[in-house]
């Protein structure tokens, strides 16, 4: 078992392993939960967006950054599955103190994110179908490697907003599907998950490509017609937004990312 697998395993207590009452605080885990065939098991969920079908009955306990923390106690729930960044610090210690088994993951690569699944899967009693999938995962991903591979891999500058101007860091998940797509992070030096940065590092790092989720803003980077990706033309709109929600389906988010990335 991998060692990332194994630290991952050590934040969910033993009793989790028979969790009836599950309540997840991460979107992307929530729809991790319907993907492992498991959501009979959850009775609380953080709202993020227009949840899957299987996802409509199960009741609310807040959104990102504003948890209803009695709302969850009121639950009983005996397995919460967090994301780090969905909690506040504050709210997270509230959690810690409730004595609650809890699983917790970030993974920051896609093949973390395939032991991801293998782990949440043990934890919610699902073990067979979560090895299974996992594998389904690792072969999607090997394959996009080998279709996609790119030396010198493309410059990529992924835009998450415009006003004022956020990117990725290095040692998240979105970089790691840019390097299975062929391209790199011209910020992955940073390391701060979603750095500011100014329109001058910008064109210092001279992307060949720049990823936004509106036209609107990749237009306004055709007032710099200096910077390679508008030069040619290379502004894209992100097919696919599951990219930015780490399940299982971003395999398929993250294929349709390398096929944009490989048009001309």
């Amino acid at each position: 078992m991998r060692v990332w697998l194994a630290a991952l395993l050590l934040t969910v207590s033993m009793p989790s392993l028979a969790a009836s009452r599950v309540v997840s605080l991460s979107p992307a885990l929530s729809e991790m939960v319907v993907e492992l065939g498991a959501a009979d098991l959850l009775v609380g969920r953080l709202e993020a967006g227009e949840p899957l079908p299987e996802l409509a009955s199960v009741p609310s306990v807040g959104r990102y950054g504003q948890l209803d923390m009695e709302r969850l106690v009121s639950l009983q729930p005996d397995l919460l599955l967090l994301w780090p960044g969905s909690v506040g610090a504050a709210q997270r210690e509230q959690l810690r103190r409730l004595n609650i088994p809890t699983y917790t993951a970030e993974p920051a690569s896609l093949d973390q994110l395939a032991d991801q699944v293998e782990a949440l899967a043990m934890a919610l009693n699902r073990p067979e179908r979560g090895q299974a999938l996992a594998a389904q995962l690792r072969q999607r991903l090997a394959q996009l490697r080998e279709q996609y591979r790119r030396d010198p891999p493309l410059r990529a500058f992924y835009q998450v907003w415009d006003q004022p101007l956020y990117t990725l860091g290095g040692g998240q998940i979105i970089s790691d599907a840019l390097a299975v797509c062929g391209a790199s992070n011209v910020f992955d030096d940073l390391t701060l998950p979603a750095p500011q940065v100014s329109i001058e590092a910008v064109l210092q790092r001279n992307p060949e490509v720049i990823i936004a989720s509106t036209q609107a803003q990749l237009d306004a980077w055709k007032a710099w017609p200096q910077i390679e990706a508008v030069k040619h033309g290379r502004l894209l709109l992100l097919a696919d937004k599951g990219l930015e929600r780490p399940s299982g389906q971003m395999l398929e988010a993250t294929a349709k990312l390398c096929e944009q990335l490989a048009s001309p």
